[in-house]
């Protein structure tokens, strides 16, 4: 069982890398095939998954199977959960 730390360690996490941080900006515009992000950011299918996961397991990002693609879109709840997390560790202060 992860702890509350481990969940809020994730979040983080997520908005560690340049790759997905790209990936959320492109993502703004409204929900993207794996195709498209794959030829819009010029990395390769392993990486791409890599980085999905950790952002869809942050809560960031949607994912919906169509056919053999992947569709990924903005979870807004997540942004509103990382707001009130930092919220926190502001008041804390």
């Amino acid at each position: 069982m992860e702890t509350k730390y481990e969940n809020e360690a994730k979040v983080f996490k997520a908005f560690c890398d340049p790759n997905r941080l790209m990936i959320l900006e492109k993502l703004q515009s409204g929900e993207k095939c794996a195709c498209k992000l794959l030829e819009e950011l010029e990395i390769v299918q392993s990486t791409l998954s890599h980085h999905m996961k950790i952002l869809c397991e942050a809560g960031f990002v949607n994912v919906r199977r169509e056919g053999k693609w992947m569709h990924y879109s903005i979870n807004q709840q997540g942004f509103e959960t990382a707001k009130k997390l930092i919220a926190e560790y502001e008041m804390n202060q």
